[in-house]
């Protein structure tokens, strides 16, 4: 078998591999994520990232290694506002601190089928009909402009026709039991509480994944660096969720910069055919609207602490 034989395989090996030291090694037992746990495992998790990126630029060479980025930090932004939805998920349903990672831990890993069965036929269908990138551009371009020109409406997940189904069942429990999803009642198999938040995170990823994966589809053709850029980003969301959950109001210009990458990303993708923009630059320009949203927030949030202290 040739290296690009063993690309695969070998990949989805090395997630299994860090899913499972993650799991049954570091949070064997469930407690509540310090801070510090959690920027140690972001670091983690970014280091890797990084150190794949190296490989990508090595042996797949400097375009490849750029897209790799480039999807990296589309897939890493898009999270963060994923994340604000998770958090109200978990504050609607009352989800104890304790069983919270154990609930995004498998929704990751749904994620990651999820993006699996979604990308790799995506690549090819853009591949074969042009027609498919513009629309895919388009919407991208739409997608953008709503989330600028929304407004902050309340999320209710209990609204939800999912959640809604489930309850009338009469077979969800009132009661947590730990980090269980399912529990027996007189012989009876029930849904606890945690496998409705379960399936409310997995439509609400479902969601995201609207926006993340033509937007990196937008940045390559190549089915592998689209679906490892994802998985690196969606792998560090659980603990990025930790040290971000509490802080994301104080990045309010996250949301205009995460509009205009989508816009820039979607005319990417609808004048691709008449207007080549080399991979270095649409990393560039995403890492400019990115961090500059971000400086932005943090430059106005001081400014109106030193003003209330004055």
């Amino acid at each position: 078998m040739t290296l690009h034989d063993w690309l695969w395989p070998g990949f989805l090996a090395l997630v299994a591999a860090i899913l499972f030291f993650d799991l049954f090694v570091l949070h064997r037992k469930d407690h509540v994520i310090s801070t510090r746990e959690a920027l140690l495992t972001v670091g983690s998790y970014v280091s890797l990232a990084m150190l794949f990126a190296v490989g990508v630029f090595v042996f797949g060479g400097a375009d490849r290694g750029a897209e790799f980025l480039t999807g990296y930090l589309i897939e890493q932004a898009l999270s963060l506002d994923n994340i604000f939805v998770i958090a109200l998920i978990f504050s609607y349903f009352k989800v104890p601190p304790e069983a919270q990672y154990r609930v995004l831990f498998y929704g990751i890993l749904g994620a990651i089928v999820m993006r699996l069965s979604l990308i790799v036929p995506g690549v090819k269908l853009v591949d074969q009909f042009h027609v498919i990138a513009m629309a895919l551009g388009v919407l991208l371009v739409y997608s953008g402009f709503k989330m600028m020109t929304s407004g902050d409406e309340a999320i209710d997940p209990g609204e939800s026709r999912i959640v809604k189904l489930l309850m009338r069942t009469g077979r969800v429990t009132t009661e947590y039991e730990g980090s269980k999803f399912l529990t027996r009642r007189n012989g009876v198999l029930f849904m606890t509480p945690l496998f409705v938040v379960l399936v409310t995170v997995e439509l609400t990823d479902l969601v995201f994944a609207i926006d993340s994966i033509p937007a990196v589809l937008a940045i390559s053709n190549d089915a592998f660096i689209v679906f490892s850029s994802n998985v690196f980003a969606i792998l560090g969301l659980r603990a990025l969720f930790f040290v971000l959950s509490g802080m994301l109001r104080t990045f309010r210009y996250l949301k205009t910069g995460l509009s205009l990458v989508l816009i820039f990303i979607g005319l990417k993708m609808v004048l691709g055919e008449y207007l080549h923009i080399p991979s270095f630059v649409a990393l560039a320009v995403t890492a400019l609207i990115i961090g500059g949203s971000v400086l932005a927030s943090l430059v106005h949030t001081q400014k109106e602490s030193t003003e209330a202290e004055q």
